[in-house]
């Protein structure tokens, strides 16, 4: 698709930097986000540091324009219910 005016050639240049940025972002969230958890089932004592990277990234990811913060607010929801039922799994055991 060939954009004919100079200012919507840049925005689409821009548009696809920004989707890159925001693809490794996202990226890396559910990359610390599965590490945090498996960290708590395996028992690690770096497993509360893991959690707060990865609370961190969502924050960071939320407080510009990759990521809603309602929807932000929803996986580190989702990971804190996920961390508390391995620690739970983990207690029964």
């Amino acid at each position: 698709m060939a954009l004919r005016h100079k200012s919507a050639q840049k925005r689409h240049r821009q548009s696809l930097k920004r989707r890159a940025i925001n693809r490794s972002r996202k990226s890396t969230i559910r990359t610390f986000t599965k590490k945090a958890v498996e960290a708590f089932s395996a028992g690690a004592e770096n497993a509360a540091e893991m959690q707060r990277k990865a609370e961190s990234l969502i924050d960071k990811a939320a407080k510009g324009s990759t990521m809603h913060k309602n929807a932000a607010a929803r996986k580190k929801s989702r990971l804190a219910k996920r961390i508390n039922r391995e620690q739970a799994a983990k207690a029964q055991q």
